[in-house]
């Protein structure tokens, strides 16, 4: 099951079918296919913007992940692994959500600046972030490459200082989609695509933020000990 919070809360709750149909969610997906690729990191610098990170669209920028997310990811695996170790015939095979999702939490308040969401960001060194409101539910989706605009659309220095001045409620994504700890990875993985977003917040029935779970989570998985099992 996938929900999707907006401004208002949570405005949907079903299956992949329904998220597709979902027209606000649709209509801020078509959006964001159109708009220009953020290529240039330069004009941050000429910002005097430290990204402290790696760059979007170069090997480990916008979907780049800390360290310590790798062993979260296989966490709930380290048992499974022992008993291997000790001549165990059967490995658990990965299908959820809650299996990979990282559950270090990094937000960034809505009421956050441009420039203070991207310094959150980068302090993280992360692609992506939810935001939340003072009630600490989630609004949006506050992805580091939205927060770089085309160097030609900022002229000068007072342009660019009111770009990151602006509130990043301006520029997150919105209403965002989010999965539940048993949703299938299969559908997160679907809905990652058609939506062609980065990652998902992950909450519970309560509406309550638990994690996040991104591309890169399930790709490493892949790779990794713990069979991924997309179909089961």
């Amino acid at each position: 099951m996938l929900t999707v919070y907006g401004l208002n809360g949570r405005i949907f709750s079903g299956s992949l079918e329904g998220l597709r149909e979902l027209g606000p969610v649709q209509a801020v997906a078509r959006l964001r296919a159109v708009e220009p690729v953020r290529r240039d990191a330069g004009a941050a610098a000429e910002a005097g913007v430290l990204l402290g990170g790696p760059v979007p669209g170069e090997p480990g920028g916008l979907l780049a992940t800390p360290e310590p997310r790798q062993q979260a990811a296989l966490a709930a695996y380290s048992q499974t692994q022992a008993q291997r170790g000790a001549g165990a015939s059967t490995r658990q095979a990965l299908s959820l959500t809650a299996q990979l999702m990282s559950r270090q939490l990094i937000t960034v308040p809505v009421s956050a600046t441009v420039a203070q969401g991207l310094d959150i960001l980068a302090r993280a060194r992360i692609g992506q972030a939810p935001v939340l409101n003072r009630q600490q539910r989630l609004v949006g989706l506050l992805l580091r490459a939205d927060l770089l605009p085309i160097p030609s659309a900022l002229q000068d220095g007072a342009a660019w200082a009111g770009w990151f001045e602006r509130p990043v409620g301006d520029v997150m994504w919105t209403p965002v989609p989010a999965a539940r700890p048993d949703t299938p990875l299969r559908e997160v993985a679907q809905a990652l695509l058609d939506l062609r977003l980065p990652g998902l917040p992950v909450m519970n029935d309560a509406g309550e933020l638990l994690g996040f779970i991104s591309r890169s989570d399930i790709l490493r998985a892949v790779t990794r000990e713990p069979p991924l099992d997309l179909w089961g």
